[in-house]
């Protein structure tokens, strides 16, 4: 049997273009003892993965995916078409790291990416499938430990979310909500602006390609803010450190604002700010806090079935897309998770 899997071809200088990648028709291996063969039904697209298609990834970080070679380490999800496993069988719903391709084999016990079991079966009942590529998920994950562990959020401390339209942001948002805080969010378009009031129930929002950072979030919380949850980087943590109240605290997920760049960009010039008003800048990663996973699947489960917590998709259709998907994702053209449904 063979499929298709997306290879990466050339790191990108600048932009992400569809011809770093291409699109190859490979064997499939059939699964050994302990491993299952999975038909991949849906795969994620994170702007995280900008940074591992950089010929040198950040320093701590995920390698550098290697040229002409799988993707390793993209999170999917898709149907069990044969185990050689215990606890796994045909139509069985899985999640695993071996995404944008259309078949996996995989190993049962071998951990993945941040100690996370490398195969993991669904409940659907809960939610549909790739829900577990996004709000209980990863995304989910990242935006719960960030909020509550890493910027401690106090029941009335006022928040902003930037990128507050996006797979992380648009989460965080919410659950600050849920939790008593008055939350501000921004994006990059009025449409997500609208999206952000209309839909999630943020207090303010502002789309900051509309004027000067500061006077915008100036006019959206006047008093300043308590917590920070930053997901761009540069002239928005600037504007942030700049807006703090004392004592506030800045959590840093992200900063896609230097993902495409290729020379370093400057950092924020009243850096004095966290002296002076005692404060707190913690960056994380989501798979650093793997154990609040089960924590956040209840939690965050219960809040959809109440219907107090709500999630976007942005679709690409077919395998072949997913660079085009992720260049999207870096343009800023998706509300949401972004997501590839593999035909």
């Amino acid at each position: 049997m063979t499929g298709r899997e997306v290879q990466l071809v050339s790191y990108p200088r600048g932009e992400v273009r569809a011809s770093d990648f291409r699109v190859v028709e490979t064997e499939v291996a059939e699964p050994a003892a302990g491993e299952v063969l999975v038909r991949n039904t849906w795969t994620s697209v994170d702007a995280a993965l900008r940074l591992r298609i950089r010929e040198k990834a950040p320093a701590g970080y995920f390698a550098a995916f290697p040229l002409e070679t799988a993707m390793d380490g993209i999170f999917t999800v898709g149907e069990v078409v044969e185990s050689r496993a215990d606890g796994f069988a045909p139509g069985d719903t899985v999640w695993h790291a071996s995404g944008w391709r259309d078949y996996a084999v995989v190993a049962a016990d071998v951990p993945a990416l941040g100690g996370i079991a490398t195969l993991t079966k669904l409940d659907t009942e809960v939610a549909p499938p790739q829900a577990y590529l996004g709000v209980l998920g990863g995304n989910g994950l990242t935006a719960y430990a960030g909020l509550f562990r890493i910027a401690a959020l106090r029941e009335g401390d006022i928040v902003w979310v930037s990128a507050a339209a996006g797979a992380v942001g648009s989460l965080v948002a919410q659950m600050a909500k849920i939790r008593g805080s008055r939350v501000i969010g921004s994006a990059g378009s009025d449409e997500k602006v609208a999206h952000l009031l209309d839909d999630l129930g943020v207090d303010a929002a502002f789309n900051y390609r509309s004027g000067p950072l500061p006077d915008l979030l100036r006019a959206a919380a006047p008093d300043g803010i308590d917590v920070y949850f930053d997901n761009v980087g540069g002239d928005h943590l600037e504007a942030a450190i700049g807006a703090m109240r004392r004592h506030g605290r800045i959590a840093i997920c992200g900063a896609i604002s230097e993902y495409d760049a290729s020379e370093p960009l400057p950092g924020p010039s009243n850096l004095f700010l966290t002296v002076a008003n005692d404060l707190t800048i913690r960056g994380f990663r989501g798979s650093s806090n793997v154990d609040l996973l089960p924590e956040m699947t209840q939690t965050v489960g219960g809040w959809l079935r109440e219907g107090r917590l709500r999630y976007r998709e942005t679709i690409v259709e077919g395998l072949e897309h997913a660079p085009e998907a992720l260049a999207g994702l870096m343009r800023g053209d998706n509300t949401g998770k972004t997501l590839v449904h593999i035909a």
